[in-house]
């Protein structure tokens, strides 16, 4: 089972608390189910804060909870991003389980970013020069522009290669690891990060 988490949080691009709106801002919410085997085992929420001015805010939350058998599996999953202009000035990202605690930092410098992955079997560090215009939490509110190649993936601090093998789906790839995104008039319905042994399902719940 301990394979089981470790392949939850590779795929993660995901997460964060959604915070109390103030009254300057306007604020969208995306709830979504986590299954496995068919069988519920968490939610996820998606939410995008954009206050009067150039700022913009994505958070992203994932809370799984998985009993097989004698094993218990825990997962918190937290991202931040934080936009102005357009591009990622600061993403941060916090995953708390019963293998550990873990996080993930990227900052922009000025002229570069500082990027800092400290995860689950995963460790990174770099600078990166090239703003960065497009994450993972992008996807959750709206379907890809045409032609967007890349998403960056706040969890290991650099991107998934982005196709759109046609209408509505787009596939995230990222060193042999692939998740699917479904849309429906424009909207994210479905997420499925596929693995050898069970395919974890995010689906959109109902309002």
């Amino acid at each position: 089972m301990k394979a089981l988490a470790l392949i939850f949080l590779s795929f993660l691009p995901l997460a964060a608390v959604a915070q109390a709106p103030k009254a300057t801002t306007t604020t969208e919410v995306r709830r979504y189910g986590i299954e496995v085997a068919g069988l519920r085992v968490g939610t996820m929420t998606a939410t995008r804060q954009v206050p009067v001015g150039a700022d913009v805010t994505y958070s992203l939350v994932s809370d799984v909870q998985v009993n097989f058998l004698f094993y218990h599996l825990k997962i918190y999953y937290q991202v931040v991003n934080r936009f102005r202009n357009g591009q990622l000035l600061l993403s941060t990202v916090e995953a708390h389980t019963n293998q550990g605690d873990f996080a993930s930092r990227t900052e922009w410098k000025g002229d570069h970013y500082d990027i800092v992955a400290d995860q689950y079997k995963h460790h990174y560090k770099a600078t990166e020069t090239t703003p960065i215009r497009y994450a993972v939490t992008n996807m959750f509110f709206g379907e890809p522009p045409a032609g967007q190649a890349r998403a960056f993936a706040e969890y290991f601090g650099d991107y998934f290669h982005l196709s759109r093998p046609k209408a509505g789906n787009w596939r995230a790839v990222r060193a042999g690891r692939e998740d699917e995104y479904q849309y429906a008039n424009g909207q994210l319905v479905t997420i499925i990060k596929k693995n050898p042994l069970k395919n974890f399902v995010i689906r959109l719940l109902p309002k």
